[in-house]
């Protein structure tokens, strides 16, 4: 399955505003009975359209207050060092993101920390440790404007 119809569209839709639809919900609100629905939507998981469910936690509400963005400059860039430091930062629950970037740096980090405190002693203790790092360079975000996960899928009707 690589091709996207009107009614897969309008399934990844709805499940992006709300997981937890049950079959015979969404299956009404894209309308198709429940169980062509529920072929869909494993057909869209098989295919890897869809990949994986979860709750969205407002960081704020369990006290991780700081978000910061590090930029991550390495010493050498060679396929060894880059998969040492990859192992190394998937295993740091504090990084929520992390992504190659073009320009100055190698990767970029989205950090949560309760306060700056605990970000300070994380970036010493951590991310100045980590393997192959030249230099780190640092931003926090001071409000948030929009955060979402959910992806525009416009560009996928038929």
């Amino acid at each position: 399955m690589e091709r996207i119809d009107k009614f897969d569209l309008a399934i990844l839709q709805e499940l992006q505003t709300d997981g937890r639809l049950t079959n015979a919900e969404l299956a009404q609100r894209v309308g198709l009975s429940a169980a062509p629905c529920w072929r869909r939507v494993r057909a869209l998981e098989d295919a890897g359209f869809i990949k994986g469910y979860r709750a969205e936690i407002d960081r704020h509400k369990i006290g991780l207050g700081v978000l910061a963005f590090v930029r991550v400059d390495t010493e050498r860039v060679t396929h060894d060092a880059t998969r040492k430091l990859e192992d190394a930062i998937r295993k740091m629950p504090e990084v929520v993101a992390c992504h190659y970037i073009s320009g100055t740096g190698t990767f970029e980090l989205q950090v949560v920390a309760q306060d700056l405190n605990g970000f300070s002693a994380f970036a010493r203790q951590n991310l100045m440790n980590l393997p192959n790092v030249k230099d780190l360079h640092t931003s926090f975000s001071l409000g948030e404007v929009k955060a979402n996960s959910a992806l525009p899928l416009g560009h996928l009707a038929p």
